[in-house]
C-alpha cells in the first residue's frame, strides 16, 4: 500500500471520528437542554394512558407520598402544598411549588436565584388576597445546568384547558382560579403583567415556549373563583 493511499485512509479515519464526536456531543446537549422536557411531557402521557387523577391533600403540608392507589378503577397520585405562606398546585399536571415573593422580572440575576427555589411572583403586580392580576412566572429553562424541578415545575402548563382548577396558598388562606384562555406572545409582551379583567382578580402563569428554548413566552390566564 502506497504512503499517499495510507495517509487518505488515516485523514478518513480522522474526519469520521471527528464527525462522531460531534454528534455525540451534539446529542448530549440536545439531552442536557431538552431532557426535563421530555421526562415530564413522558410522565403526564404515561397518566394520561393510565388514567391517573392527581389530588391535593392540604393535612400533608408539603409531605405529599409520591405513589398510586385504586380507588373506582382509578390510580391516584398525591400533591401537597409546599407551604400555606405562599405556592402553588396546579392538580391536572401534577405542579406543586413554593412561589417565591415579589421578584423582579427585569433582573435576570434575581429571577434567577429565585427560580432554583420555586417559581417566581413579579413584583409589583397584586396578591391574592387583593383584587388585581397575581403574575407568576417561571422559565423553560436559562441554561442546562440550572434546570431543576422547581424551575421546570410549569413545563406542562400548555396542557391547561378552559375550566382547569388552579390552586394558589397565601397566608394560610386557599384560592382557587379557573383557567380562561391561553396564548403564545413575544418576549416583550408586557401588557399581561397589569390588569387583565377591571374589577376581578386574576392569576396569569408565563414560561417560556417553545419548552426548553426562550423564543416566546406562553401565557395562562385564569380568574379567581367566586
Amino acid at each position: 500500500m502506497s504512503k499517499e493511499k495510507t495517509k487518505k485512509m488515516n485523514a478518513s479515519k480522522v474526519v469520521k471520528l471527528v464527525g462522531s464526536i460531534l454528534i455525540i456531543f451534539s446529542l448530549l446537549g440536545f439531552c442536557l437542554v431538552f431532557g426535563k422536557v421530555i421526562f415530564f411531557e413522558s410522565e403526564y402521557q404515561v397518566k394520561k394512558v393510565l388514567n391517573v387523577e392527581n389530588y391535593v391533600n392540604e393535612a400533608s403540608n408539603g409531605e405529599a407520598k409520591e405513589g398510586s392507589n385504586i380507588n373506582a378503577k382509578i390510580f391516584k397520585s398525591e400533591l401537597a402544598p409546599p407551604n400555606f405562606d405562599f405556592s402553588i398546585v396546579i392538580p391536572k399536571i401534577g405542579a406543586s411549588a413554593p412561589v417565591i415573593s415579589s421578584v423582579d422580572p427585569f433582573n435576570e440575576g434575581e429571577f434567577t436565584k429565585a427560580l432554583r427555589s420555586g417559581v417566581a411572583h413579579a413584583k409589583g403586580t397584586s396578591f391574592p388576597d387583593m383584587q388585581g392580576n397575581v403574575y407568576i412566572f417561571a422559565h423553560s429553562t436559562d441554561a442546562f445546568y440550572n434546570v431543576g424541578r422547581y424551575n421546570a415545575v410549569f413545563y406542562l402548563i400548555g396542557k391547561l384547558e378552559k375550566g382547569d382548577e388552579i390552586y394558589v396558598y397565601y397566608k394560610g388562606t386557599k384560592y382557587t382560579y379557573l383557567v380562561f384562555d391561553k396564548m403564545v406572545v413575544d418576549p416583550n409582551a408586557l401588557e399581561y403583567l397589569g390588569v387583565i379583567e377591571p374589577d376581578s382578580s386574576t392569576l396569569t402563569l408565563q414560561t417560556c415556549y417553545p419548552p426548553g428554548t426562550t423564543l416566546k413566552r406562553l401565557i395562562v390566564l385564569s380568574k379567581s373563583e367566586k
